[in-house]
């Protein structure tokens, strides 16, 4: 098909004993029609091929993937490959099929020295601590240490973008999408399939499915309602110079210039009283809408009024303003 959206690459995959797919590390993709497999370019992994098993029983052979981008992910080699794309910033969020991805992937104990099947980790683990423990005599144990179990890796292992700062690796997964200037504190958490559009301070969690719009801010302990987390196919978003207070959340949009102020929680079946000077002023009851009424509009200042304890939405004339100097990456 003329207008079939492809990539294509080579990559280093990790199998284990049983044949499974662990993860595969493509190191280069290209967006378009795949070469015939004479034009193929030369994989370049050399040294890095082990055709026989190492001590955690993995082999690492080389693998080239030519993705369908818009029909489902075939095989773990074609989901690693799509996730890879969204890193290296070759796809935007929401524009892959990503449909039945967990189905593909293998749950992986992730270590210091690479992925290892779960159902024999114990085992495999003391080969890998004896063989390291041999190499070097005289050198301090080795030790094979666990930073997650999970069918996704840590984005950095992989993929490190330019311009960003990332506080704590293991809260930023394979599949984010970060842009130049960005800036993922400790506590802030990027899921695959989701990210920032550009300079954007992430200090809360950014849900799969959620983009951060250019200039604005999410605060520490904020989150942002995903299609994982309960958002069904909804995809909220943040717009431009907008900013999700400390400990805030949403599970609506918001447009650009717009302020949900810290501990507050806007979710679409929320009532907002939506604040008018002419209405008080007048004597008239004001108007008392849904969030999802309000979902993506700019210019908006959501509130809980310390008086009343309704949530009210003001008008917000300018959006903030991010600090320059702090972003430069």
């Amino acid at each position: 098909m003329a207008d079939q959206r492809t990539a294509w690459g080579w990559g280093l995959a990790s199998i284990d004993a049983a044949g499974t797919t662990l993860d595969v590390w493509y190191p280069k993709l290209t967006i378009g029609p795949a070469p015939s497999e004479a034009d193929r370019p030369a994989h370049g992994f050399d040294a890095l091929v082990r055709n026989e098993a190492d001590a955690r029983g993995v082999r690492r052979v080389p693998v080239f993937t030519v993705s369908d981008l818009d029909a489902a992910p075939a095989d773990a080699a074609d989901a690693y490959l799509r996730l890879h794309l969204l890193s290296m910033r070759l796809a935007k969020p929401n524009t892959l099929n990503l449909e039945g991805i967990f189905g593909v992937l293998a749950n992986v104990v992730w270590t210091n020295y690479g992925p290892f099947a779960i159902e024999d980790f114990a085992l495999r683990k003391m080969d890998v601590q004896a063989a390291a423990n041999n190499a070097v005599n005289g050198a301090p144990a080795a030790n094979v240490e666990v930073m997650l179990v999970d069918k996704m890796p840590r984005m950095v292992d992989y993929v490190v973008p330019t311009g960003v700062r990332i506080g704590n690796a293991d809260r930023v997964r394979l599949g984010a999408y970060l842009s130049e200037g960005t800036t993922v504190m400790h506590e802030g958490f990027v899921n695959f399939n989701a990210g920032t559009l550009g300079v954007s301070m992430v200090e809360g969690r950014i849900s799969q499915g959620v983009v951060v719009g250019n200039g604005s801010d999410i605060g520490g302990g904020a989150s942002i309602m995903g299609t994982l987390s309960g958002g069904g196919k909804l995809r909220n978003s943040i717009g431009e110079h907008s900013l999700l207070g400390a400990n805030a959340g949403i599970g609506i949009s918001l447009g650009d210039n717009c302020v949900v102020e810290a501990g507050l929680y806007v979710t679409a079946g929320t009532k907002v009283t939506v604040y008018d000077k002419a209405k008080v002023a007048a004597g008239e009851p004001l108007d008392v809408v849904k969030g999802s009424d309000l979902s993506g509009k700019n210019n908006i200042l959501f509130i809980r009024n310390s008086v009343s304890g309704r949530i009210e939405a003001r008008y917000r004339k300018v959006g903030i303003a991010l600090n320059e100097k702090l972003h430069k990456n």
